[in-house]
């Protein structure tokens, strides 16, 4: 998610001196009283908190609890209402980076240190505000621009002190680490920070304050790339008890291909739950689907995405909101707050996408009201879940010959691309040609397993015969014989054709080495043609 790219308020007073004491002072008092509202109502569970672009202009209200930016927009957009509703919601701030590309030290998007942040946009005296009420903050380090502070800072111990300092000063239990753009592919600092987080988690268990560790990574319907989850890996490795995934369920582009932005969004969620399962299985760590399912987040962008023509809308909302409530999401989040409003009759070009509203006309919906339906919980509440492996022992499922539909795998047999077979109660089919490759092996990325899951095997089913090709239809293949291009040998049952002029090169070298072997096994497919004729 990106910071805004808004003017901002400020250039620092010529009082400096006598204002920073002054917050010094307050934060003191302040921070006696930043947890009360997270005491007042510590529920946990499933929670919902909108992001709100803290430097964005026009400044949103998140202490107030309204649903718009204080007065007029620059874009047109209308003044907040006059009603504020009796409980706050929680919120995530965003982005803490670092103050510059090669300085360790916070900051609020570059442009305010936490000490300026205090005295020129009274941060500090607006999140008391708005615990007083009730509602409680979450802060996200990183997004799409700036650098993340792993990436700037040159050791765990830095890191440590840099992440520390805003953990302290807003008194939160709850971090978000928005990891995208070149800190995605940035090794060392994925490294550093995994390290750096453990550690704080683990000196914060050992004071009984909780610290609930979000990571927010940018996801596809096939599911977070090789980098994304190479994060979640190493977080794992280092020992952090990750409170969850929130993916950023936007900007598509063209892995979307034709699919509706709700129905890419619910793939992309269930994608995830396939490989936060496989990763931490590789970690070591069984968990049941519902506690996998507990520990992914979403976050829509609201009304007109980055990308051309992907429209997020209400009733979009309303769906994604219905599929979390159906799998037990752990976290919804939107982006953003400040956005979630109509146009004005200023903004004509709803097109490009604004800091300060959808895009979209909302006729008086809010898209937080309707991604908020259903979560109860609280983010400080549900700081305190430490993760628990599944206790209970499940018995394996045997598969019997008489009730599958397809033949039982077997780790000596060979498949052709399109074989189906039966494993461990659910039928799976070879996209290629494979031999001792386990159907339900928990693989993060699908392109490193040559199975595809169909779906479970039915009541009812019973077993299909097997297409194979009559003995005689082809040769067996010999090391000693020459072969053009387009012939065909069999070696085991199993029909080959040649790519190019071949000699004493055995064709069940292809599964090795695909591209380099002069010989494609046929596919089922075209074995059943074979036999038509």
């Amino acid at each position: 998610m990106s910071g805004s790219v808004a003017p901002r308020l400020s250039k620092i007073r010529t009082v400096l001196a006598l204002v920073v004491l002054a917050t010094i002072v307050v934060g003191t008092v302040l921070g006696v009283r930043m947890m009360s509202g997270a005491e007042a109502d510590d529920v946990g569970g499933s929670w919902y908190a909108g992001y709100v672009d803290v430097t964005a202009v026009p400044r949103y209200a998140f202490e107030a609890g309204a649903p718009h930016p204080e007065g007029p927009s620059e874009t047109g957009a209308e003044e907040a209402p006059a009603e504020v509703p009796s409980r706050a919601d929680d919120v995530v701030l965003s982005f803490i980076v670092a103050e510059a590309e090669d300085t360790c030290a916070p900051s609020w998007g570059t442009h305010y240190s936490l000490d300026a942040a205090g005295y020129e946009m009274d941060l500090d005296r607006r999140i008391a505000r708005l615990r007083e009420s009730g509602g409680d903050i979450v802060i996200s380090f990183g997004g799409a621009i700036n650098t993340e502070l792993a990436v700037a800072c040159d050791s765990v111990d830095e890191l440590i002190d840099a992440y520390g300092q805003v953990i302290d000063r807003y008194s939160i239990t709850t971090i978000d680490l928005d990891i995208e753009g070149p800190a995605l592919q940035d090794a060392e600092s994925i490294q550093r920070r995994a390290e750096a987080v453990a550690e704080l988690q683990h000196m914060s268990r050992e004071q009984q304050k909780p610290l609930a560790v979000w990571l927010t990574l940018p996801v596809v319907p096939q599911g977070l790339s090789s980098e994304g989850a190479e994060v979640v890996a190493a977080m794992l490795e280092a020992g952090v008890d990750l409170a969850g995934v929130n993916v950023m369920t936007m900007n598509y582009g063209e892995a979307r291909g034709d699919l509706p932005m709700l129905e890419a969004s619910v793939d992309s969620l269930r994608s995830l739950h396939r490989q936060l399962g496989a990763l931490y299985r590789q970690a070591g760590v069984a968990l049941s689907d519902d506690q996998l399912w507990h520990k992914i987040g979403a976050t829509p962008m609201i009304g007109q995405n980055d990308v051309p023509g992907e429209i997020f809308t209400l009733e979009d909302a309303r769906g994604l909101n219905e599929f979390a409530q159906e799998q037990g999401l752990g976290r919804m989040s939107m982006w953003s707050l400040n956005r979630d409003i109509t146009c004005g009759p200023n903004y004509p070009n709803t097109d490009r996408v604004s800091d300060a509203c959808s895009g979209v006309q909302q006729d008086g919906v809010r898209f937080s009201e309707l991604l908020a339906t259903g979560f109860t919980g609280r983010a400080a509440g549900a700081a305190g879940t430490v993760t628990a492996e599944v206790s209970e022992e499940t018995t394996p499922v045997v598969d019997d010959p008489e009730t599958s539909p397809y033949p039982i795998w077997n780790e000596e047999a060979a498949y052709l691309e399109g074989t189906k077979v039966v494993w461990r109660g659910s039928v799976y089919q070879a996209k290629w040609w494979t031999r001792g490759d386990l159907p339900d092996d928990p693989v993060v990325n699908l392109w490193e397993t040559p199975w595809d899951l169909i779906g479970p095997v039915l009541p009812g089913d019973r077993p299909m015969p097997r297409p194979t090709l009559p003995e005689g239809t082809y040769d067996e293949w010999s090391g000693e014989q020459t072969y053009e291009r387009g012939e065909r040998v069999v070696v085991e049952d199993i029909p080959y054709e040649a790519k190019w002029w071949t000699q004493g090169e055995s064709p069940e070298a292809a599964a090795v080495d695909p591209d380099g072997s002069p010989w494609r096994p046929l596919t089922m497919d075209e074995v059943e043609k074979i036999l038509e004729q």
